[in-house]
């Protein structure tokens, strides 16, 4: 399959002054990588997903490197072309459609937070396998622990971590313009349950991450529509929180599975903090599915726990 061919839906948005997004999927019928399931084009390209960059003269923090080399190849091209000559990355998690391009910024600075790099290096034979694979594996070659300051020009940047979506996630802070590049922390139309075990956590954290004065979000996964008119504003933070909150409390309900999103979320839809995207409702499905299996092992350690003598 020919470079071409895997960024021809690529389009280049400036939701903010200097902030562009390079946005690509939510295309009907339009596959990238394979007919059968596969990450790439379920897990990203058919949700729609942005990668970003914050330039400032010659200057440009990437934020995530894209769901192929091809991708990133693209990015790095449009930036050289405005007259960025000086790169930095940070990647805000593990998970492959954010990191499948590193390679292409190995000569960069790829800042991260020590538990993504772990994490990274834990998984590097798993990433290898996933269909597209991730080889080779470029980690970060910077780490922070909590709280990083950037200073491009005269923008503030603040890199911070959240336990959101995945344990090691990061978010780009703007505190000058309000404005949180917020990777998959926060999605439209409903987060993905990667780690059922610590949704109580995320329920919390997404409590943490409202305290922010944000003024506008801009996600990685979204509508493009909405991030090209600038990006969500804070309503997209609680509709992420009553959804997991929502999910936690009925996920023991029989008929859950065969309710459609767009019931479960009819409050957050009529609110507009989100909108309904029908390749969603996998997701959703997806979701209870990772719950319960949680649930159900944890009782299943339960169980074994209560069986263990006293002296054991």
């Amino acid at each position: 399959m020919t470079s071409t061919t895997l960024t021809d839906t690529l389009r280049i948005l400036e939701p903010a002054p200097g902030i562009f997004a390079y946005y690509d999927g939510r295309i009907p019928g339009k596959r990238l990588h394979s007919p059968e399931r596969n990450w790439l084009d379920d897990g990203a390209y058919s949700l729609g997903i942005a990668s970003y960059a914050i330039v400032c003269g010659r200057q440009a923090l990437v934020y995530d490197t894209h769901i192929s080399l091809d991708h990133a190849r693209f990015i790095r091209a449009h930036l050289a072309a405005i007259g960025v000559s000086d790169i930095e990355v940070v990647l805000s998690h593990w998970h492959t459609d954010h990191i499948a391009g590193n390679a292409v910024f190995s000569d960069c600075m790829i800042i991260a937070n020590p538990q993504t790099a772990l994490v990274m290096v834990e998984n590097d034979r798993l990433l290898a396998q996933k269909s597209p694979p991730i080889h080779p594996l470029v980690l970060p070659n910077r780490l922070f622990d909590g709280r990083l300051s950037i200073a491009y020009g005269t923008r503030r940047i603040e890199l911070l971590q959240f336990n959101i979506h995945s344990a090691d996630g990061t978010v780009v802070w703007l505190p000058g313009e309000g404005l949180l590049l917020a990777g998959d922390t926060l999605e439209d139309t409903i987060t993905y349950v990667s780690e059922p075990e610590n949704i109580g956590v995320h329920i919390q954290e997404l409590g943490r991450l409202s305290e922010l004065p944000i003024r506008r979000i801009l996600p990685n996964h979204g509508a493009d529509d909405r991030i090209a008119g600038g990006g969500y504003d804070v309503g997209l933070i609680e509709a992420n929180r009553r959804y997991l909150h929502r999910l936690s409390r009925q996920i023991d309900e029989p008929d859950l599975p065969e309710r459609p999103l767009s019931a479960f979320l009819w409050e957050e839809l009529s609110e507009g903090w989100i909108s309904y995207f029908e390749p969603y409702e996998r997701v959703h499905r997806d979701n209870i599915a990772a719950l319960r299996g949680a649930r159900t092992r944890q009782g299943a350690d339960n169980n074994k726990s209560e069986n263990i003598p006293p002296n054991a």
